[in-house]
């Protein structure tokens, strides 16, 4: 469910202040993730939050209207498998190899 339109979008009290009175080319560390872009960050670079460090954040038009975290990934991926996906790799990797080497020939 959307916010009310009449409320108006969700930017804390400290970081509106920091834009507007702020250099537009220093960096604004925040750990508002939940605050909404609004068209004065345009152009604005942010270190967002990730629950461990902070991640730059260069904010541009088609960010506005979305939150800073949805740009501050909290998970990191670690590939799935094991023996054998690591097997399947090495057949993909001979398989490229072989067509690599028919082609020169």
């Amino acid at each position: 469910m959307s916010r009310s339109i009449k409320k108006g979008p969700y930017v804390p009290d400290h970081l509106m202040k920091k834009i507007q009175v702020g250099d537009p080319k220093k960096t604004i560390r925040t750990w508002a993730r939940a605050s909404q872009i609004i068209p004065a960050m345009v152009g604005r670079s942010f270190e967002v939050h990730n629950g461990r460090k902070f991640i730059m954040v260069n904010v541009n038009e088609e960010m506005v209207g979305h939150r800073l975290g949805e740009f501050s990934p909290t998970r990191t991926f670690h590939r799935h498998g094991g023996k054998m996906a690591k097997q399947e790799e090495q057949a993909v990797q001979a398989k490229e190899f072989a067509k690599n080497n028919q082609a020169k020939k």
